[in-house]
């Protein structure tokens, strides 16, 4: 996914939606790699840093007094509360099964809430979130309606950061053709699922286009009353706006001069960041990493060998004691061993019947004679 637009040159256009004549080399963040991995966990991490911390109370739960009543009663062994004149002498208290009881393991205020990021990774993330915002296919991917937009990366006049009020925006987003990225917001209003309806976010929709200016000359004030709309400075480019839910393709319309910044604050390969000390973007190690489109090209399929179909059969364990070709594979002699014993017992045998019919007929004759 590291593989961008291979564009040298960005048009920049004006307020019409016109190209203005002015081309941008594109920034070096751009051709930065792309890892989703990273952009979610650091996404993840820092949502962890909203959070407020909440506990029940200390005393919930233990608000009265209770003891349990000892063995030899016929009830359970909990504590019970005192006293009588009402219903609730007797009851259960203090346990997490009994009504008014406390909770299990009732949660504390000194909880590991927040968490640390190591700002190289903050930094990663974002680049990956910038370089992604370039290609169309991701911005697509995140539900974006783009079809209609002149260009990607989407660069417009510094004239733009003048704009104070809102139909001198909207009349923007409509010449840039990302008004249909706008209505899809208005359409997508909904209830929120869950009780985030009796907290004050009670709907929900999906989110717009980002505006990213260089300076604010009353921009922000233009483009506010847009739903799902956001601006941000590029001095101050925010993970939260540009990868939101941790997930990469967010649609970016730059102004002229937001643009043509980044490659101070965020350098190349070549030269270090001007404005971040001792920064240089990542480096891709590979050019493209769609590693099964490339083990299935043609290129690498003609000098690879075929692959091995070795079938491994599993061998059962035999017991030599109760197999016989188990035990000739051990003792090869065991079939002499075993006929000559099949042989002594046959021969035992008939002696044996033998006897049994000489005693048989001596018996049979000492009748006769009686």
């Amino acid at each position: 996914m590291s593989k961008v637009v291979a564009r040298p040159l960005i048009t920049v256009y004006n307020e019409k939606a016109e190209a203005s004549g002015t081309s941008i080399q594109l920034p070096a963040i751009f051709r930065a790699p792309i890892r989703p991995d990273i952009v979610s966990f650091v996404q993840q991490q820092m949502s962890m840093n909203r959070r407020h911390p909440y506990c029940v109370s200390e005393k919930a739960g233990h608000q009265t007094s209770a003891e349990s009543w000892g063995t030899g009663r016929a009830v359970a062994r909990i504590p019970r509360v005192r006293g009588g004149g009402t219903h609730r002498s007797g009851q259960g208290a203090y346990g997490n099964m009994c009504r008014g009881g406390r909770m299990f393991a009732p949660t504390k205020i000194w909880r590991r809430w927040h968490r640390k990021i190591n700002v190289n990774q903050k930094r990663f993330a974002l680049c990956s979130a910038v370089a992604a915002s370039g290609i169309p296919s991701l911005v697509m991917s995140k539900g974006h309606l783009i079809n209609d937009v002149p260009e990607m990366p989407l660069v417009v006049s510094d004239k733009v950061q003048e704009y104070k009020k809102t139909k001198q925006a909207v009349v923007l987003l409509r010449r840039l053709r990302a008004w249909t990225d706008v209505q899809k917001v208005y359409k997508t209003r909904r209830f929120r699922a869950g009780k985030g309806k009796m907290r004050n976010r009670r709907r929900t929709s999906k989110l717009g286009p980002l505006v990213i200016y260089g300076r604010d000359q009353g921009l922000t004030k233009a483009f506010r009353n847009i739903p799902g709309v956001s601006m941000i400075s590029v001095n101050k480019l925010n993970l939260m706006k540009l990868a939101p839910g941790g997930h990469v393709g967010r649609f970016c319309i730059w102004t002229e001069s937001a643009f043509q910044r980044l490659n101070a604050l965020y350098g190349t390969w070549r030269l270090k960041s001007k404005l971040k000390s001792n920064y240089n973007l990542p480096q891709p190690i590979m050019t493209g990493t769609d590693l099964s489109r490339l083990l299935k090209s043609d290129e690498i399929q003609k000098v690879i060998r075929r692959p091995r179909k070795m079938i491994r059969r599993a061998s059962v364990k035999r017991n030599p004691l109760t197999n016989m070709r188990a035990l000739m594979k051990l003792n090869p002699y065991s079939a002499v061993i075993k006929k000559s014993a099949a042989a002594v017992a046959e021969a035992r045998k008939k002696s044996k019947t033998a006897l049994l019919e000489k005693k048989r007929e001596a018996s049979a004759t000492k009748k006769v004679a009686a």
